[in-house]
């Protein structure tokens, strides 16, 4: 099969589908790859890294043209409009927030194929997974940053020094993202506090943490009493496939401490704070009612090498069960992966997909 990698359009986008290394298996497997000319150079992989693995060097009207387009960013309504029927898309979709596009890939008729909603036989998401613990940690860090006086943050230190107190670190979700960023906060000696609502995470996390951080259940008084001391606030909730719920309104916003920040790590599936709205690395922050928000949709990307490589880890071997089996047994053979499948023959197969944009899913026999 013709598998084919563009170079990612979006803003401070450095992350690329394949690396040279897994371009080599592909190769060695018997297929052919086309890589778009300075897809991975901003992260150290040139153009005669990519050749010596196997791969061709295209222009970008050809880094669309392959059987299998493999991205990671969702495309953007120029993109969409470079895939046609027939095509198979494998990347992260985020279509729950995204109906232009949703409705685009429909009306070509690409099968698009979402990382974010394959399934393992327990029930994870193991191509989100990898994202999740790089959004987790960086989270502390940029948070730490927006917290700073100069950047409109109270001016706190997360670790605090001897005779004063350390920063309050609220994390809502403990799940892969919100585990790892409780992970950095911790160890930088933060008073760290997780919430979630499953007891079987947050017994799993009481024992993690043994102490170190509190765990609570995410009741609407917990939350909010959390949020009101918290100096900073990590979002990481999730729902597979649809909009993230809204943890925090514009009411309890409002009686948060000036100058606390919150970081977003839900923003490519809405949010989960009711003021938050996309940002780019250019211009990562903006303050609302005293309180300065993250709200990057591509987080990772700052950290494109490692994510990069964290990505292609778990997704290489799905991406040659697809070219190697073709669609239909790929599905067959890993339900789990069947579960990836958003949009094909024009009609949305995801049913959390579906519902969040207002539409009927159709399941593919």
């Amino acid at each position: 099969m013709r598998i084919s990698v563009p170079k990612e359009s979006k803003v401070h986008e450095y992350r690329v589908g394949l690396t040279p290394a897994s371009v080599s298996e592909l190769t060695h497997a018997g297929h052919e790859v086309w890589v778009q000319t300075q897809a991975g150079t901003a992260i150290g992989y040139d153009d005669a890294a990519y050749r010596q693995a196997g791969a061709a060097i295209v222009e970008a009207e050809q880094a669309f043209a392959g059987e299998l387009v493999v991205k990671v960013k969702e495309p953007d309504s120029g993109e969409c409009k470079q895939l046609d029927a027939g095509q198979m898309l494998f990347t992260f979709l985020h279509l729950a927030t995204a109906q232009p596009q949703a409705h685009e890939l429909m009306r070509r008729g690409v099968t698009a194929i979402a990382y974010e909603t394959v399934e393992d036989a327990a029930g994870r998401l193991p191509l989100l997974a990898p994202m999740s613990e790089v959004a987790g940690r960086m989270s502390v860090q940029v948070g730490a940053q927006a917290l700073l006086a100069p950047l409109g943050g109270r001016g706190t230190l997360l670790g605090g020094v001897p005779g004063v107190a350390p920063g309050k670190v609220v994390v809502l979700g403990g799940g892969m993202a919100g585990s790892n960023a409780a992970i950095m906060a911790v160890g930088l000696q933060a008073d760290v506090t997780i919430l979630d609502k499953s007891i079987a995470r947050l017994r799993e996390l009481s024992a993690q943490f043994a102490g170190r951080a509190k765990v609570l259940m995410a009741s609407t008084e917990n939350i909010a009493h959390a949020v009101r001391e918290a100096d900073l606030v990590i979002g990481a909730a999730l729902v597979a496939g649809d909009k993230a719920p809204k943890l925090i309104d514009r009411t309890l916003l409002a009686q948060m401490q000036p100058g606390a920040a919150l970081v977003d790590i839900s923003i490519d599936q809405g949010g989960c704070f009711e003021s938050s709205h996309p940002t780019t690395h250019d211009a990562p922050t903006f303050i609302e009612q005293g309180v300065v928000h993250y709200c990057v949709t591509n987080m990772p990307g700052a950290v494109a090498r490692t994510s990069t490589q964290a990505l292609n880890n778990v997704t290489l071997p799905y991406i040659n069960l697809l070219a190697t089996e073709g669609l239909h047994a790929a599905c067959t053979t890993d339900a789990g992966f069947a579960k990836g499948l958003n949009v094909h023959n024009g009609e949305i197969c995801h049913p959390a997909v579906a519902k969040a944009l207002g539409l009927t899913h159709k399941m593919v026999a």
